[in-house]
């Protein structure tokens, strides 16, 4: 058997983690499908959902990876389907925030809740400790995974 056993779990790691980068992307535009919204749309309302407050379409371009332009035109998208509304900021009035419509974040979060239900019980059997370094290496794909992004941006790539 070639390589070592470190080696054979890389390899092993790059295809597991293949998989599920397409699982997701999949389930994502069926979710997507099902709302009506665009793949990028839901996740962009996801991301809002877990801003905890309005945010200018400046933060949306940045959580999302998209230039000004495109936030904008997204956040066009999800006012149109009735999901976030702009207002002013009150504290700074030439400034306009993108807020969730609470109603609208309720039914995304129990369609969430309907389609995860089942999401906890498949780490029923882990201790803490291996719960941690799945939280741990989520955390630092999230961050590579936005770093490549970047890079793809800048055409570094």
């Amino acid at each position: 058997m070639a390589g070592t056993a470190r080696e054979r779990l890389l390899d092993e790691l790059s295809t597991v983690s293949r998989r599920y980068m397409a699982a997701y992307a999949l389930f994502n535009q069926a979710v997507a499908d099902h709302l009506g919204l665009h793949p990028t749309d839901l996740q962009c309302l996801n991301l809002l959902t877990l801003e905890g407050g309005p945010v200018t379409t400046g933060r949306i371009a940045e959580l999302t990876g998209l230039t000004t332009g495109s936030a904008t035109r997204l956040v066009d998208r999800l006012e149109r389907a009735g999901y976030v509304v702009r207002e002013r900021d009150a504290a700074d009035r030439r400034k306009v925030l993108v807020r969730t419509v609470p109603e609208k974040a309720a039914e995304f979060g129990r369609m969430w809740e309907r389609l995860g239900g089942g999401w906890v019980a498949l780490f029923d059997d882990l201790d803490d400790s291996q719960l941690a370094v799945i939280v741990e290496h989520m955390r630092r794909t999230t961050e590579f995974s936005a770093g490549q992004v970047a890079r793809l941006r800048a055409g570094e790539v």
